[in-house]
Protein backbone atom coordinates (compact mmCIF):
# COMPACT_ATOMS: atom_id res chain seq x y z
CA UNK A 1 0.00 0.00 0.00
CA UNK A 2 2.80 2.33 0.57
CA UNK A 3 4.03 1.50 -2.93
CA UNK A 4 0.83 2.48 -3.91
CA UNK A 5 1.09 5.99 -2.10
CA UNK A 6 4.12 7.20 -3.90
CA UNK A 7 3.15 5.71 -7.21
CA UNK A 8 -0.04 8.12 -7.14
CA UNK A 9 2.36 11.17 -5.99
CA UNK A 10 5.17 10.40 -8.91
CA UNK A 11 2.07 9.97 -11.32
CA UNK A 12 0.59 13.54 -10.01
CA UNK A 13 3.86 15.42 -9.72
CA UNK A 14 3.21 17.34 -12.45
CA UNK A 15 -0.06 18.71 -10.94
CA UNK A 16 1.81 19.43 -7.82
CA UNK A 17 4.82 21.12 -9.04
CA UNK A 18 2.05 23.48 -11.12
CA UNK A 19 0.49 23.94 -8.27
CA UNK A 20 3.17 25.14 -5.96
CA UNK A 21 4.63 27.20 -9.23
CA UNK A 22 1.46 29.32 -8.91
CA UNK A 23 1.32 30.07 -5.84
CA UNK A 24 5.01 30.94 -6.02
CA UNK A 25 4.30 33.41 -9.22
CA UNK A 26 0.94 35.27 -7.09
CA UNK A 27 3.00 35.90 -3.59
CA UNK A 28 0.62 37.15 -1.22
CA UNK A 29 0.38 38.35 2.43
CA UNK A 30 -0.85 36.93 5.41
CA UNK A 31 -4.82 37.10 5.21
CA UNK A 32 -4.62 38.26 1.56
CA UNK A 33 -3.78 34.85 0.00
CA UNK A 34 -7.06 34.70 -2.10
CA UNK A 35 -5.05 32.95 -5.32
CA UNK A 36 -3.15 30.32 -3.40
CA UNK A 37 -5.93 29.44 -1.33
CA UNK A 38 -8.08 28.68 -3.82
CA UNK A 39 -5.71 26.97 -5.86
CA UNK A 40 -4.98 24.75 -3.00
CA UNK A 41 -8.86 24.61 -1.99
CA UNK A 42 -9.30 24.00 -6.25
CA UNK A 43 -6.88 21.09 -5.87
CA UNK A 44 -8.72 19.43 -3.21
CA UNK A 45 -12.01 19.69 -4.03
CA UNK A 46 -10.87 17.92 -7.62
CA UNK A 47 -9.80 15.17 -5.50
CA UNK A 48 -13.14 14.95 -3.84
CA UNK A 49 -12.31 16.39 -0.29
CA UNK A 50 -15.13 18.24 1.07
CA UNK A 51 -14.34 22.21 2.26
CA UNK A 52 -15.34 24.29 4.70
CA UNK A 53 -14.28 28.00 3.77
CA UNK A 54 -13.61 31.28 5.74
CA UNK A 55 -12.84 29.46 9.62
CA UNK A 56 -13.41 31.78 12.13
CA UNK A 57 -14.22 34.82 9.74
CA UNK A 58 -10.53 34.24 8.78
CA UNK A 59 -11.15 34.56 4.37
CA UNK A 60 -8.16 31.89 3.29
CA UNK A 61 -8.17 29.67 6.10
CA UNK A 62 -10.39 26.62 5.28
CA UNK A 63 -10.63 23.28 6.47
CA UNK A 64 -10.51 20.20 3.39
CA UNK A 65 -11.96 16.79 4.63
CA UNK A 66 -12.24 13.35 3.26
CA UNK A 67 -13.87 10.63 5.64
CA UNK A 68 -13.60 6.88 4.77
CA UNK A 69 -17.14 6.28 6.32
CA UNK A 70 -15.19 4.22 8.61
CA UNK A 71 -13.91 4.95 12.05
CA UNK A 72 -10.52 5.28 12.53
CA UNK A 73 -7.76 7.64 13.34
CA UNK A 74 -8.14 11.47 12.52
CA UNK A 75 -4.86 12.85 11.01
CA UNK A 76 -4.39 16.18 9.88
CA UNK A 77 -1.82 18.11 7.96
CA UNK A 78 -0.83 21.98 7.59
CA UNK A 79 -0.74 24.27 4.85
CA UNK A 80 0.70 27.49 4.32
CA UNK A 81 0.37 29.77 1.84
CA UNK A 82 1.73 33.23 2.73
CA UNK A 83 4.48 35.21 1.58
CA UNK A 84 6.80 37.97 2.81
CA UNK A 85 6.84 41.47 2.06
CA UNK A 86 9.69 42.32 -0.65
CA UNK A 87 11.13 38.85 -0.77
CA UNK A 88 7.72 36.85 -1.62
CA UNK A 89 7.84 32.94 -1.31
CA UNK A 90 11.52 33.31 0.58
CA UNK A 91 10.31 30.65 3.22
CA UNK A 92 8.94 28.62 0.84
CA UNK A 93 5.32 28.42 1.80
CA UNK A 94 4.52 27.81 -1.65
CA UNK A 95 5.85 23.96 -1.10
CA UNK A 96 4.66 23.82 1.97
CA UNK A 97 1.40 24.23 1.29
CA UNK A 98 1.18 21.96 -2.02
CA UNK A 99 3.56 19.19 0.71
CA UNK A 100 0.40 19.13 2.71
CA UNK A 101 -1.82 18.94 0.42
CA UNK A 102 -0.34 16.59 -1.92
CA UNK A 103 0.11 14.20 1.23
CA UNK A 104 -3.49 14.60 2.59
CA UNK A 105 -5.00 14.06 -0.90
CA UNK A 106 -2.33 10.97 -1.62
CA UNK A 107 -3.87 9.31 2.07
CA UNK A 108 -7.03 9.63 0.79
CA UNK A 109 -6.69 7.52 -1.89
CA UNK A 110 -5.82 4.15 0.07
CA UNK A 111 -8.38 5.73 3.13
CA UNK A 112 -11.44 3.69 2.30
CA UNK A 113 -9.09 0.11 3.44
CA UNK A 114 -7.70 1.64 6.49
CA UNK A 115 -10.58 3.24 7.81
CA UNK A 116 -10.00 7.51 9.38
CA UNK A 117 -10.54 10.60 8.09
CA UNK A 118 -8.05 12.69 6.60
CA UNK A 119 -8.11 16.54 6.87
CA UNK A 120 -5.79 19.48 5.73
CA UNK A 121 -6.11 22.41 7.14
CA UNK A 122 -5.45 25.78 5.59
CA UNK A 123 -3.87 28.23 7.66
CA UNK A 124 -2.73 31.63 6.51
CA UNK A 125 -0.61 34.10 7.93
CA UNK A 126 2.20 31.93 9.71
CA UNK A 127 4.54 34.83 8.81
CA UNK A 128 2.67 37.50 10.73
CA UNK A 129 -0.80 36.81 11.73
CA UNK A 130 -0.92 32.85 13.63
CA UNK A 131 -3.82 31.35 12.10
CA UNK A 132 -2.93 28.54 13.62
CA UNK A 133 -3.14 30.09 17.40
CA UNK A 134 -6.68 30.94 16.39
CA UNK A 135 -7.64 27.11 15.29
CA UNK A 136 -5.88 25.88 18.38
CA UNK A 137 -8.12 28.67 20.90
CA UNK A 138 -11.27 27.44 19.13
CA UNK A 139 -10.69 23.50 19.33
CA UNK A 140 -10.11 22.94 15.68
CA UNK A 141 -7.55 20.16 16.65
CA UNK A 142 -9.19 18.65 19.25
CA UNK A 143 -11.36 16.51 16.39
CA UNK A 144 -7.35 15.35 15.27
CA UNK A 145 -5.05 12.87 16.84
CA UNK A 146 -2.17 14.41 15.00
CA UNK A 147 -0.83 17.37 12.86
CA UNK A 148 1.89 16.94 10.82
CA UNK A 149 3.71 19.85 8.19
CA UNK A 150 7.35 19.45 6.36
CA UNK A 151 9.19 23.06 5.76
CA UNK A 152 11.67 23.36 3.58
CA UNK A 153 15.19 23.83 4.25
CA UNK A 154 18.98 23.90 3.15
CA UNK A 155 18.99 20.71 4.90
CA UNK A 156 17.17 17.64 5.97
CA UNK A 157 16.44 18.13 10.02
CA UNK A 158 14.47 16.35 12.31
CA UNK A 159 11.71 17.90 14.14
CA UNK A 160 12.90 19.80 16.83
CA UNK A 161 12.27 22.70 18.84
CA UNK A 162 11.14 26.75 18.49
CA UNK A 163 11.14 29.42 20.61
CA UNK A 164 8.04 31.10 22.02
CA UNK A 165 7.55 34.61 21.37
CA UNK A 166 5.57 38.19 22.21
CA UNK A 167 5.07 40.48 19.76
CA UNK A 168 5.29 43.94 21.80
CA UNK A 169 4.35 47.55 20.15
CA UNK A 170 5.57 50.57 22.65
CA UNK A 171 4.13 54.06 21.87
CA UNK A 172 5.60 56.66 23.34
CA UNK A 173 3.67 60.05 24.03
CA UNK A 174 5.48 63.86 24.68
CA UNK A 175 5.55 67.30 23.51
CA UNK A 176 6.62 68.98 20.35
CA UNK A 177 8.72 72.04 20.11
CA UNK A 178 10.99 74.03 17.55
CA UNK A 179 14.31 71.97 18.37
CA UNK A 180 16.33 75.70 18.01
CA UNK A 181 14.14 77.94 19.14
CA UNK A 182 12.17 76.44 22.59
CA UNK A 183 13.75 72.74 22.54
CA UNK A 184 13.16 73.16 26.65
CA UNK A 185 9.21 73.40 26.38
CA UNK A 186 9.32 70.11 24.59
CA UNK A 187 9.29 66.43 25.37
CA UNK A 188 11.26 64.35 23.21
CA UNK A 189 9.50 61.07 22.43
CA UNK A 190 12.42 59.77 20.28
CA UNK A 191 14.93 60.41 23.10
CA UNK A 192 12.18 57.47 25.39
CA UNK A 193 12.33 55.56 22.42
CA UNK A 194 15.86 55.08 21.93
CA UNK A 195 16.65 54.94 26.00
CA UNK A 196 14.37 51.81 25.66
CA UNK A 197 16.46 50.22 23.03
CA UNK A 198 19.36 51.13 25.51
CA UNK A 199 17.79 49.24 28.13
CA UNK A 200 17.25 46.15 26.56
CA UNK A 201 20.33 46.08 25.00
CA UNK A 202 21.85 46.52 29.00
CA UNK A 203 19.12 43.95 30.00
CA UNK A 204 20.40 41.18 27.43
CA UNK A 205 23.68 40.90 29.41
CA UNK A 206 21.22 39.09 32.67
CA UNK A 207 19.41 36.78 30.07
CA UNK A 208 20.13 33.43 29.52
CA UNK A 209 21.25 32.46 25.42
CA UNK A 210 18.10 30.83 24.89
CA UNK A 211 16.30 34.15 24.87
CA UNK A 212 15.81 36.47 21.87
CA UNK A 213 15.03 40.16 21.88
CA UNK A 214 14.96 42.17 18.74
CA UNK A 215 13.17 45.26 17.35
CA UNK A 216 12.99 48.04 14.97
CA UNK A 217 11.95 51.91 15.37
CA UNK A 218 8.44 52.13 13.61
CA UNK A 219 7.81 56.05 14.02
CA UNK A 220 10.65 58.20 15.27
CA UNK A 221 9.80 61.59 14.36
CA UNK A 222 9.82 63.66 10.93
CA UNK A 223 12.18 66.33 10.94
CA UNK A 224 14.95 67.22 12.64
CA UNK A 225 13.87 70.57 13.49
CA UNK A 226 10.71 69.78 15.68
CA UNK A 227 11.21 68.13 18.98
CA UNK A 228 9.23 64.37 18.38
CA UNK A 229 5.96 64.18 20.13
CA UNK A 230 5.31 60.88 18.95
CA UNK A 231 7.27 57.73 18.57
CA UNK A 232 7.12 54.15 18.22
CA UNK A 233 9.04 50.59 18.80
CA UNK A 234 8.00 47.39 17.74
CA UNK A 235 9.82 43.96 19.24
CA UNK A 236 9.65 40.41 19.11
CA UNK A 237 10.56 38.42 22.59
CA UNK A 238 11.61 34.93 22.32
CA UNK A 239 12.17 32.56 24.89
CA UNK A 240 12.83 28.55 24.82
CA UNK A 241 9.60 27.86 26.80
CA UNK A 242 6.26 29.73 26.65
CA UNK A 243 6.64 29.37 30.12
CA UNK A 244 9.61 31.98 30.60
CA UNK A 245 7.42 34.47 28.61
CA UNK A 246 5.60 36.18 31.05
CA UNK A 247 8.61 37.46 33.17
CA UNK A 248 10.50 38.55 30.63
CA UNK A 249 7.94 40.24 28.79
CA UNK A 250 7.59 42.02 32.27
CA UNK A 251 11.54 43.01 32.07
CA UNK A 252 11.08 44.89 28.70
CA UNK A 253 8.12 46.22 29.87
CA UNK A 254 10.02 47.72 32.99
CA UNK A 255 12.52 49.18 30.33
CA UNK A 256 10.07 51.19 29.14
CA UNK A 257 8.35 52.31 31.75
CA UNK A 258 12.13 53.86 33.11
CA UNK A 259 12.98 55.44 29.53
CA UNK A 260 9.14 56.67 29.57
CA UNK A 261 9.86 58.09 33.20
CA UNK A 262 13.61 59.47 32.40
CA UNK A 263 12.17 61.59 29.63
CA UNK A 264 8.82 62.98 31.13
CA UNK A 265 6.82 60.80 28.38
CA UNK A 266 3.92 58.72 28.50
CA UNK A 267 3.80 55.21 26.89
CA UNK A 268 1.87 52.68 26.45
CA UNK A 269 2.08 48.89 25.34
CA UNK A 270 0.26 46.32 23.27
CA UNK A 271 0.61 43.04 21.50
CA UNK A 272 0.69 44.16 17.80
CA UNK A 273 0.87 40.45 16.37
CA UNK A 274 -0.45 37.11 18.07
CA UNK A 275 1.93 35.48 20.80
CA UNK A 276 3.50 32.10 19.76
CA UNK A 277 4.20 28.97 22.16
CA UNK A 278 7.09 27.04 21.62
CA UNK A 279 6.98 23.71 19.46
CA UNK A 280 6.76 20.51 21.43
CA UNK A 281 7.91 17.71 19.20
CA UNK A 282 6.39 14.20 19.06
CA UNK A 283 9.43 12.11 19.03
CA UNK A 284 7.52 9.27 18.28
CA UNK A 285 5.64 10.98 15.62
CA UNK A 286 8.72 12.07 14.45
CA UNK A 287 10.65 8.67 14.99
CA UNK A 288 8.18 7.48 11.98
CA UNK A 289 8.55 10.51 9.27
CA UNK A 290 12.10 9.98 9.74
CA UNK A 291 12.42 6.55 8.36
CA UNK A 292 9.89 6.57 6.21
CA UNK A 293 12.28 9.73 4.60
CA UNK A 294 15.19 7.75 4.89
CA UNK A 295 12.72 4.52 3.17
CA UNK A 296 12.65 7.28 0.30
CA UNK A 297 16.62 6.88 -0.13
CA UNK A 298 17.82 10.11 2.25
CA UNK A 299 20.68 8.89 4.16
CA UNK A 300 20.32 8.41 7.67
CA UNK A 301 23.25 10.29 8.54
CA UNK A 302 22.01 13.00 6.29
CA UNK A 303 18.88 13.32 8.52
CA UNK A 304 20.44 16.25 11.06
CA UNK A 305 19.29 16.67 14.88
CA UNK A 306 16.66 19.91 14.65
CA UNK A 307 17.42 23.10 15.77
CA UNK A 308 14.82 25.92 16.56
CA UNK A 309 15.06 28.51 13.55
CA UNK A 310 12.89 31.24 15.20
CA UNK A 311 8.84 30.75 15.77
CA UNK A 312 6.13 28.78 15.05
CA UNK A 313 2.01 28.94 15.06
CA UNK A 314 2.76 25.35 14.89
CA UNK A 315 3.94 25.70 18.78
CA UNK A 316 0.40 26.31 19.65
CA UNK A 317 -1.28 23.60 17.64
CA UNK A 318 2.03 21.10 19.48
CA UNK A 319 0.21 22.32 23.07
CA UNK A 320 -3.07 20.35 21.91
CA UNK A 321 -2.27 17.83 19.85
CA UNK A 322 1.25 15.49 18.97
CA UNK A 323 2.71 17.34 16.27
CA UNK A 324 5.73 17.58 13.91
CA UNK A 325 7.63 19.95 11.75
CA UNK A 326 10.65 18.12 10.20
CA UNK A 327 12.95 20.23 7.69
CA UNK A 328 13.17 19.23 3.75
CA UNK A 329 16.68 19.80 2.15
CA UNK A 330 15.78 22.25 -1.10
CA UNK A 331 18.91 23.42 -1.85
CA UNK A 332 22.63 22.17 -1.89
CA UNK A 333 24.02 25.66 -1.09
CA UNK A 334 23.82 27.38 2.23
CA UNK A 335 20.90 29.72 1.83
CA UNK A 336 18.80 30.63 4.74
CA UNK A 337 15.44 31.27 5.20
CA UNK A 338 14.01 34.55 4.35
CA UNK A 339 16.62 35.67 1.73
CA UNK A 340 16.06 35.81 -2.10
CA UNK A 341 18.24 33.03 -2.77
CA UNK A 342 15.96 30.70 -0.69
CA UNK A 343 12.80 32.38 -2.68
CA UNK A 344 14.93 30.91 -6.00
CA UNK A 345 15.25 28.20 -4.64
CA UNK A 346 11.71 27.41 -3.74
CA UNK A 347 10.60 27.69 -7.41
CA UNK A 348 13.89 25.67 -8.15
CA UNK A 349 13.42 21.98 -10.01
CA UNK A 350 15.70 20.97 -6.66
CA UNK A 351 13.28 22.65 -4.78
CA UNK A 352 9.73 20.78 -6.49
CA UNK A 353 11.41 17.62 -6.73
CA UNK A 354 12.41 17.52 -3.00
CA UNK A 355 8.32 18.76 -2.14
CA UNK A 356 7.57 15.47 -3.99
CA UNK A 357 9.71 13.50 -1.67
CA UNK A 358 8.55 15.67 1.72
CA UNK A 359 4.94 14.67 0.66
CA UNK A 360 5.63 11.32 0.24
CA UNK A 361 7.63 11.32 3.81
CA UNK A 362 4.43 12.74 5.30
CA UNK A 363 1.85 10.37 3.66
CA UNK A 364 3.50 7.65 4.27
CA UNK A 365 3.61 8.61 8.01
CA UNK A 366 -0.12 9.25 7.77
CA UNK A 367 -0.20 5.42 6.47
CA UNK A 368 1.43 4.45 9.55
CA UNK A 369 -0.44 6.45 11.60
CA UNK A 370 -3.51 4.69 9.98
CA UNK A 371 -2.11 1.45 10.25
CA UNK A 372 -0.49 0.69 13.38
CA UNK A 373 -2.49 1.08 16.35
CA UNK A 374 0.81 0.80 18.39
CA UNK A 375 2.16 3.72 16.86
CA UNK A 376 -1.30 5.43 17.64
CA UNK A 377 -1.04 4.58 20.93
CA UNK A 378 2.70 5.58 21.48
CA UNK A 379 1.97 8.97 19.84
CA UNK A 380 -1.02 8.97 22.07
CA UNK A 381 0.72 8.43 25.55
CA UNK A 382 3.76 10.26 25.01
CA UNK A 383 1.63 13.56 24.54
CA UNK A 384 -0.37 12.76 27.58
CA UNK A 385 2.48 12.07 29.61
CA UNK A 386 4.44 15.58 28.57
CA UNK A 387 0.79 17.25 29.65
CA UNK A 388 1.21 15.57 33.27
CA UNK A 389 4.79 16.81 33.59
CA UNK A 390 3.81 20.24 32.79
Amino acid sequence: MKEVLTAFLDEQYPLFKEVARYIWNHPELGYEEIKSSAKLIETLEHFGFEVERNIEGMETAFIATYDSGIPGPVISYLAEYDALPEINHACGHNLIGTMSTAAGIAVSTVIKETGGKVLVYGTPAEETGGAKVHLAEKGYFDRVDAALMCHPYKAFERSGSSMAMEALQFDFKGKSAHAAASPHEGINALDAVIALFNSVNALRQQMTPDVRIHGVITAGGNVPNVIPDKTQARFYVRAATVEQLPDLVRRVKDCAAGAALSTGCEWEAIHYELGYANLLTNESLSDSFTKNLASLGIPAEEIETGNDHGSLDLGNVSQVVPAVHPYIKITDASHNLHTTEFCDAANSEQGYNAMLTGAKALALTGYDLLTDPHLLQHVKEEFQTREKRA
